[in-house]
């Protein structure tokens, strides 16, 4: 050590120590540098200094992912304010949210905006899901970034569920009897789990308690932490998918064929657009809320169903399903292989990558609305014809009637349109699957627009304006 640092007391290694706390970036004296700091060590952190320009287009994404984040932010902070009010016991949770909505300044606003983000995040991941899907989202390396989105939305359906009964009115009482009701078809382990979910035989104190417990806690920390990863996986893969031509024989990059991309600074380019459509999305929210209410019915009533008894919206796909098939299919062959195909969708044996065209080609696109059509049309068709014609339970045992016989049918159409799609004009396997997973969406989601919009009292099919 030089000698004037030696006689220096100022420059012995505790003093440097201080200066480079108090003194140093984490403190800066001047305001632009503590700017500049802040856009670096944060903003920088979960975004990269520079983004492709192809890439941040809103078109592309619709940004829907990070308009889901938004959402739940905005789930967040309102659902801590309501906290303050709600009361999670039979006797005072029904009588608490009426409190709030009266009585606190901006509660009815809150609960409101605290619902609709609720819904909203729910259709907004679909989407986003839907999105990744058709342009190619799930290829190397993002394979295991799709499950870990599965896994989000699954937790975001959970908290929509357990917050669902938190009023403690008639809809919410029996909507979730009925999906908890669900579970006990599951064999061997379905009353105990059952059982576990509910803290007793029936929906009770207790059950409201678990539900709050979650609703307020377990799930929300599930959230962030998968979130997190999964963005921090969409990082490590360099940002979303490129987008690019059907004709392209790879995906572009730098190293690629393709003509070298244009890249921009993220700051402000990507930062200003997510800002503006996050206070857009934030005006939407509070729109909505100010004009539709959340729902309150009459207080929870144990002995009286409320006709018809009708699980949440996003469930009701599953009740239609019990309409159709025997229990043990409709709640655990069914969904266990549909959530089986899902998970393994990045891991299926593909012809090519495809990833950033939508659709894949211009064949992908033409067979995926046939499938649309055809599922819209077969899946009205089988409801009618379930209810109104065919009885086969008459003369056979219901598991084989209801269960059985329809499961063998169903794969069976889609073994066939398989094989047709993969002749068709030579398409791919990337098609021919794409073909099925359309078939499959598009089947589920008129099952959901028929349980929600056209089932009347004792689940009868009926027009809407004859409820």
């Amino acid at each position: 050590m030089p000698k004037e640092n030696q006689s220096n007391p100022s420059s012995s290694l505790p003093s440097r120590v201080w200066r480079s706390i108090f003194r140093g970036p984490i403190f800066p004296r001047d305001d632009r540098d503590r700017k500049k700091i802040v856009f670096d060590t944060l903003v920088l952190h979960f975004r990269p200094i520079r983004v492709r320009e192809d890439t941040i287009r809103y078109s592309h994404t619709w940004g829907l992912g990070g308009s889901s984040f938004i959402l739940f932010l905005i789930l967040v902070s309102t659902g801590v304010l309501l906290m303050f009010v709600y009361q999670p016991s039979p006797d005072g949770a029904y009588e608490s949210v009426v409190s709030l909505e009266h009585d606190v300044f901006f509660g009815k606003l809150i609960r409101n905006m605290h619902h609709w983000s609720a819904n909203f995040l729910i259709a907004f991941l679909i989407l986003h899901l839907l999105r990744v899907y058709f342009t190619g989202g799930y290829h190397a390396p993002r394979q295991f970034n799709w499950v870990i989105g599965l896994l989000l939305l699954g937790c975001v359906l959970l908290s929509n569920f357990t917050g669902y009964l938190l009023p403690w009115d008639q809809l919410s009482y029996w909507a979730t009897t009925i999906v908890t009701g669900m579970i006990g078809y599951v064999p061997v382990v379905g009353g105990w789990l059952q059982g576990v979910i509910r803290g007793g035989e029936s929906i009770s104190g207790k059950t409201l308690v678990i539900f709050y417990a979650a609703h307020t806690t377990v799930i929300p920390v599930l959230i962030i932490v998968l979130a997190a990863f999964h963005f921090w996986r969409v990082r490590k893969a360099r940002g979303v998918v490129v987008p690019r031509l059907a004709d392209d024989p790879e995906p572009r990059s730098e190293s690629g064929p393709a003509q070298k991309p244009n890249y921009v600074l993220t700051l402000p380019n990507l930062i200003l657009r997510e800002f503006s459509v996050a206070l857009a999305l934030i005006a939407f929210v509070m729109v909505v809320a100010l004009i539709f209410n959340a729902g309150l019915g009459e207080p929870a009533n144990p002995g009286m169903s409320p006709n018809p008894a009708k699980a949440p919206w996003y469930f009701v796909g599953f009740q239609e399903l019990l309409l159709h098939f025997d229990p043990l299919f409709a709640v655990l062959v069914i969904p266990l292989l549909a959530a089986i195909g899902l998970v393994s969708i990045p891991y299926f044996d593909y012809d090519r990558d495809t990833s950033g065209i939508f659709m894949m080609s211009h064949e992908g696109r033409r067979l995926g609305a046939m499938a649309a059509v055809v599922a819209v049309v077969a899946t009205v068709a089988w409801v009618i014809a379930d209810e109104f014609v065919i009885d086969l339970a008459a003369w056979m045992p219901p598991v084989i009637a209801n269960g059985l016989v329809p499961a063998v049918v169903l794969f069976g159409v889609l073994a066939g349109f398989y094989r047709w799609a993969k002749k068709r004009g030579g398409s791919s396997n990337n098609e021919a699957i794409q073909t099925l997973f359309i078939l499959l969406a598009m089947g589920f989601a008129v099952l959901t627009v028929v349980g929600v919009w056209f089932r009347g009292e004792g689940m009868a099919l009926v027009w809407p304006w004859n409820f």
